[in-house]
């Protein structure tokens, strides 16, 4: 076995991560050349490239891997670029070299939650079409390793387990049989793979078998999603071997009850479930909030699985393990964290869904990218007036990966997880207030965003260019601004009794600019007062 193993592949495939994760393993020495770099420079890299430019970049770097080369037994985490010039090929070739091959979409949405003070040199602009340049550019560069890891499906100790596995003259597993992924949601309780495919319904069935599901496969659906899409997924389950039961609940925001949740119950008991069994939850985000918590709670626990039929779902309600139903003093009030085994996003299932609720599902889309990520904010703005570009399979694979990246960081909303919630303490007070009839959530949160733009803008965080940015897209989005025939009061009283009051003080995530959002605590009650007085009509 060779002592030293180079990891080589994208920004955003894993390589310093897992580096520390496999020295530790072998009890070797981690080193990372874009450190070495800057300490020997005495600059960061962003100002190499700025000051010096690529070439004297590559000179630094090969330097690096040979220093890096006589610390002893190591694993080295190396620079994109480092297989593409002839000094760096002339290091790796003294050690094993790894590549970890991640796809564009999958390392721009894990670029897009990290924080970072200085872009990356070669990612300016749009990072994932750089992303997509660059793996064209490399693709045979990286080619040469010894070994490849396809790590989009992996936690970084499943890719470091696999990277051993090669080292020790294994054979690669199966990590990448399936087709798809967008993201892997990694936290202490579970991981799983989160699919963003065309045409991934119909493979509903092999997919649960890929990841380990058996017994029979309960199918729970709401009578807006079943008609259309219940006899796809049974025809899938049971051509993959699965015996399967269907139950159909009624749709709406007001069915996301306790007493829904009994009849779920009733359902799944009668049929003697059995905790080796699973549920599919095939619909909107009621379905999967609702489903989830069934799961999460009968015989305490069997697994589940979410099948999003909405937008809403696909890039929000269906990742990340919030499961739970609706009291009448607020939303989402009674629930559990439970994470499900998959979850399978059909994009094309969007075709059939109505106008309005494209839209609602927008809201949570573009909220991704006003808290992290403005290069989506961008290309949103781009596609600004066509519903169908702006939910492609690409953008909503990207928006996935934000979700994915900040729940697996937070599982449990103790910290960055938070910032999913921009909009959502003004927006949850509407939907309660409208008794979960008259508002979308996609709809009351896109005013809810409006709300917090404002107080953003009052308190001076967020300047006036900036929230007209927000608000025209959120306007090209046909999402509202305003919200009508809503008492004020019961709107204030739901918020007072939302999940992220603490203390009696509400927490605020604000924008500070577009693609980045932090949780205030200290907002002046005047500028709430006037963000209300300007978002309820």
């Amino acid at each position: 076995m060779s002592d030293h193993v180079f990891l080589v592949g994208l920004s955003g495939s894993g390589k310093s991560t897992v580096g520390r994760l496999l020295a530790d393993r072998l009890g070797w020495t981690f080193v990372d050349t874009d450190t070495l770099i800057e300490r020997a420079a005495g600059r960061s890299i962003p100002a190499i490239f700025s000051e010096d430019g690529e070439a004297a970049f590559r000179k630094l770097e090969a330097r690096a891997l040979t220093r890096a080369t006589r610390s002893g037994s190591a694993v080295v985490a190396t620079g994109g670029g480092a297989p593409t010039h002839d000094g760096g090929r002339a290091v790796l070739a003294e050690g094993f070299t790894v590549w970890l091959d991640v796809r564009p979409a999958v390392a721009a949405g894990r670029l897009a939650s990290q924080e970072t003070d200085e872009p990356r040199p070669l990612l300016a602009g749009d990072p994932q079409a750089r992303l997509e340049a660059l793996l064209e550019a490399r693709r045979d560069d990286y080619a040469r390793a010894d070994a490849r890891v396809e790590v989009d499906s992996l936690t970084p100790e499943q890719a470091c387990d696999e990277v051993l596995r090669l080292l020790e003259g294994g054979a690669p597993s199966d990590s990448g049989a399936i087709p798809g992924i967008a993201a892997t949601v990694s936290t202490p309780a579970a991981s799983y793979p989160i699919v963003v495919r065309e045409g991934a319904l119909a493979d509903l069935g092999r997919t649960c078998e890929a990841v380990g599901l058996s017994g029979r496969a309960f199918v729970l659906t709401d009578d807006g999603a079943g008609p259309r899409f219940a006899a796809a997924a049974l025809d899938s389950l049971g051509g993959a071997g699965f015996r399967t039961a269907l139950l159909t609940i009624p749709g709406g925001e007001e069915h996301k009850s306790l007493a829904t949740v009994a009849d779920v119950y009733d359902w799944l008991l009668d049929e003697r479930v059995e905790r080796t069994d699973f549920l599919v939850c095939l619909g909107g985000g009621v379905v999967t909030d609702l489903g989830g918590f069934a799961a999460a709670t009968v015989l305490r626990g069997i697994p589940f699985v979410h099948v999003p039929t909405t937008l809403l779902g696909m890039v929000d309600a269906a990742i990340g393990g919030k499961t739970g139903v609706d009291h009448a003093i607020g939303k989402n009030l009674v629930g559990a964290f439970a994470q499900p085994r998959l979850v399978l996003t059909d994009p094309a299932l969007l075709a059939t869904l109505p106008p309005r609720h494209l839209r609602n599902g927008l809201a949570e889309l573009v909220k991704h990218g006003f808290i992290l990520d403005e290069e989506l904010v961008r290309l949103l703005e781009a596609r600004a007036g066509d519903p169908a570009a702006l939910a492609s399979e690409e953008l909503i694979a990207r928006s996935t990966a934000i979700k994915a990246r900040i729940v697996s960081d937070d599982e449990r909303e103790s910290g960055s997880r938070t910032l999913l919630n921009y909009g959502h303490t003004i927006g949850h007070g509407i939907e309660a207030a409208a008794g979960f009839s008259g508002y979308l959530h996609g709809e009351a949160v896109a005013i809810g965003m409006h709300a917090a733009g404002r107080i953003a803008r009052e308190t001076g965080l967020l300047p006036a260019a900036a929230l007209d940015r927000q608000q025209d897209l959120l306007r090209a989005c046909g999402l509202p601004e305003t919200a009508e025939g809503v008492a004020r009061e019961a709107v204030v009283s739901a918020m007072r009794s939302d999940k992220k009051v603490r203390a009696g003080a509400i927490s605020w995530v604000l924008l500070e600019r577009i693609g980045r959002a932090a949780v205030h605590r200290d907002v002046p009650e005047e500028a709430v007062e006037a963000a209300l007085d300007a978002v309820l009509a």
